[in-house]
């Protein structure tokens, strides 16, 4: 928050050049990984990529447009209807009919034949709430209950609806990127050790609840102990990214995409990438990805206001630390939580809403003077 004027400047272009990049190799990576389980589900090899585009990239582009475009100041009205069409959203995908449950979770709404998931959208709602909430008024944060407590409930239906899906991966992005915004809001650090002791209370009781959550966390530290059961997955990922090697097997030319590797074009893709393209370019894509952070919170840096601040940085927050969830269950680093790879992976809900935040950080980029 270096300036202190409005005066408007072109959207940022190296951060602008970035996204475009990831995306194309999104497209890409994504064409090639899942063309056999599209001809072998749908008898079309390019299924996938098609969905791909016209329900995640035609709809997110036309909303980045819309956002860069909207002053990052009408938020501030705009969010509550916002999260409050998410949090609708949300308990729709409860109702008969209407809902769609896909491996064990009720997270997807169908409407004529297209899925779309709320928690994408609430995701962005709850971090443009935060954000609002935390620079709308001045906080006298000695008494908790009239800042902090009003704050989290305002929050919690979001996170309870989530949970209810149930949908864990999701949430421990949300908690996660909530948490670092609270910390950037100058919250006290005394009621963010209480919130973060809570939250390991929590996450024990949601392991106890169900046992598969138990099996994942023990395939994680002993993957080799149900290799064709829990640990399937993961251990099929560590075969795709190990016969990589360093050049990789070609592209198009991956094994483990011919029915080895489950969740090919979503969860799993990373894998599918290393395993083609090698080292050089799967680590490629995580500079790729930190250089898309760094722009980001440059920008933050540079806004004019704390709640601009407050707004790009929960947004970058949000799609690296999801970038890294997944790439760390493909290489054994962290548990698997089923979340896809923002830009890269298939899902339409998710690439249209990633593109919006993107947006909504390009509009605040031009209130920013950095070099382009």
């Amino acid at each position: 928050m270096t300036r202190g004027n409005t005066a408007a400047f072109r959207a940022d272009r190296v951060f602008l050049f970035y996204i475009a990049l990831i995306v194309v190799f999104g497209l890409v990576a994504l064409m090639s990984a899942s063309t056999p389980v599209g001809f072998s589900k749908f008898n079309d090899a390019y299924f996938f990529i098609k969905r791909q585009v016209a329900f995640g990239l035609i709809p997110g582009l036309l909303l980045f447009f819309i956002f860069a475009k909207i002053d990052y100041r009408h938020w501030h009205k705009l969010i509550w209807v916002l999260y409050g069409i998410s949090i609708i959203l949300l308990i729709l995908v409860f109702v008969p009919h209407l809902g769609v449950t896909i491996n064990n979770s009720r997270s997807w709404l169908g409407i004529f034949g297209i899925n779309f998931q709320p928690s994408e959208l609430a995701k962005l709602a709850s971090i443009i709430m935060l954000a609002h909430l935390l620079t709308a008024k001045k906080h006298q944060w000695n008494d908790w209950q009239t800042s902090l407590l009003p704050i989290l409930a305002i929050l919690a239906p979001a996170f309870l609806l989530i949970l209810a899906q149930p949908d864990v991966g999701t949430l421990s992005i949300l908690v996660v990127t909530i948490f670092i915004m609270l910390y950037l809001g100058k919250v006290p650090g005394r009621y963010l050790l209480i919130l973060s002791l809570l939250g390991i209370v929590a996450f024990i009781g949601l392991v106890i609840a169900a046992p598969y959550r138990a099996k994942r966390l023990t395939t994680f530290l002993y993957p080799e102990l149900d290799p064709k059961g829990v640990g399937y997955q993961m251990n099929q990922a560590f075969l795709a990214v190990g016969s990589g090697g360093f050049w990789g097997l070609g592209f198009g030319h991956s094994r483990q995409k011919f029915q080895y590797l489950p969740e090919v074009s979503s969860d799993s893709i990373y894998a599918v990438i290393a395993e083609e393209n090698g080292f050089l370019i799967s680590v490629g894509l995580v500079i790729l990805i930190l250089l898309i952070a760094w722009r980001g919170f440059k920008i933050a840096k540079a806004t004019p206001d704390e709640f601009s601040c407050l707004l790009v940085s929960g947004i970058m927050v949000w799609l690296v630390w999801q970038s890294f969830l997944n790439i760390g269950a493909m290489v054994g680093a962290l548990p698997l939580t089923g979340v896809p790879l923002p830009f890269i992976s298939h899902g339409g809900s998710a690439l249209t809403v990633a593109l919006a935040a993107v947006g909504i950080v390009a509009n605040v980029s031009k209130q920013t003077n950095l070099v382009q």
